[in-house]
């Protein structure tokens, strides 16, 4: 299983470890994924996905699921948020 955010995107990035003598290691931080069920008010269906923990402030800020969904970027959306996003978007039409 990746470290990857399923909803940003956001993966592990590169450092540096800097010991009090100023030594330098190379190490990795990693997002903070958290295993999270999300609710789709225009589905009326909850869908669980791993999402960094950041990406759940942005779910909440954008004002939920759906709208985060129907704004997000296709390129970073991981395979199973896409079909979400399909879903959305195919459920609006059908009730316009």
């Amino acid at each position: 299983m990746s470290r990857r955010c399923e909803l940003t995107g956001t993966g592990p990035v590169s450092g540096n470890n800097v010991s009090h003598a100023n030594n330098k290691t190379k190490r990795r931080f990693l997002p903070n994924l958290c295993e999270v069920t999300l609710a789709s008010e225009q589905l009326g269906r909850s869908f669980r996905l791993r999402v960094a923990a950041k990406a759940l402030r942005s779910v909440d800020h954008a004002g939920g699921l759906d709208a985060f969904l129907l704004k997000a970027k296709n390129d970073v959306l991981s395979p199973a948020a896409l079909k979400i996003k399909r879903e959305l978007k195919k459920a609006g039409e059908a009730a316009a």
